[in-house]
């Protein structure tokens, strides 16, 4: 349900949410500024449902589960406002959050998305942005001195317009990476990416997924080396491909005591499995977005990776 000069809608991304997601959609009804909200519920099985059956925000209902990816890339097809927000529903922004959000949008035409601070309960900042590594991971950024490559899909506001230019979200993503990936394909067709520190998020961090877990590593793994395959230089996305693959291959030779998850050899092979069978699709996806930049991967690449 759209309100009255509604400039923005908010999606929210929901699977087994139920002992949150009532909080986070309080937490939306009660910002300063008219918006749309749309839920999209990822076939929970929890009672999320029966939370949302009387409900006044538009629900979306996927009969699968498809991801925070998967199901943004199906909600952005009902938008019609200028902005789109992404809010997790384990995130409760404080009421002058879109307001902010919005007005640094208008105050910044170049700007395509800006992003939040999001804290924990306690106030302990969790993401002020994402930085780039010198090994094309996207890290957060738990200080307001760096400056920010992309921003926390956990909570951010976005020209819709502009999202659609680049070509949306990577629904087959499933979970993690979206943020970053799209962040980086903003870039690279010449948008800024701003943060606003102002606009302030408490986030329950870890109650919609469990970071840490096979699954976890699985999602962040693999998909970071298809966003490199989509948006770095080539030569960087091979090398990272290759050094994956070949760190994986001595890792029974140097039998590490107690290894991480993501040093698994099982993990990993179902990551390379799982990038190998995608790889048609992304290298589509980087002939795309090379089409149509108008900055270089390199230009970007050097701009932002390892930097600080």
């Amino acid at each position: 349900m759209a309100s009255q000069g509604a400039r923005s809608t908010v999606i929210v991304v929901t699977w087994r949410g139920r002992a949150h997601l009532a909080e986070c959609l309080a937490a939306l009804a009660a910002q300063d500024r008219p918006h749309a909200t749309i839920v999209l519920d990822n076939a929970s099985g929890d009672g999320t449902a029966e939370l949302l059956a009387d409900r006044p925000e538009r629900v979306l209902r996927l009969s699968r589960n498809r991801g925070y990816a998967g199901g943004l890339a199906v909600a952005l097809k009902q938008v019609r406002t200028p902005f789109v927000a992404w809010c997790n529903d384990d995130a409760q922004p404080a009421p002058d959050w879109l307001g902010r959000l919005e007005d640094a949008l208008d105050a910044d035409p170049a700007a395509a998305a800006v992003g939040s601070l999001l804290a924990d309960p306690d106030g302990t900042i969790s993401s002020a942005g994402v930085r780039l590594t010198a090994d094309g991971h996207g890290a957060d950024l738990t200080t307001l001195t760096e400056p920010a490559f992309g921003f926390c899909g956990g909570a951010v506001l976005l020209r819709t317009g502009a999202l659609a230019g680049i070509g949306g979200v990577p629904g087959g993503f499933f979970c993690y990476y979206e943020d970053t990936d799209t962040a980086w394909r903003l870039r690279l067709a010449g948008w800024r990416v701003d943060q606003v520190p102002t606009a302030r998020v408490t986030h329950l961090h870890g109650a919609s997924s469990r970071p840490g877990s096979w699954r976890f590593h699985r999602w962040n793994e693999r998909n970071r080396l298809l966003m490199l395959v989509r948006c770095a230089p080539g030569l960087v996305a091979v090398r990272e491909l290759v050094r994956f693959a070949a760190l994986t291959a001595v890792l029974p030779v140097r039998r590490l005591a107690n290894p991480p998850k993501n040093f698994t050899v099982p993990l990993r092979l179902t990551v390379l499995a799982e990038v190998f069978t995608r790889l048609p699709a992304a290298l589509v996806a980087r002939f795309r977005i090379g089409r149509t930049a108008t900055v270089s991967r390199a230009a970007v690449w050097r701009a932002w990776a390892g930097r600080g």
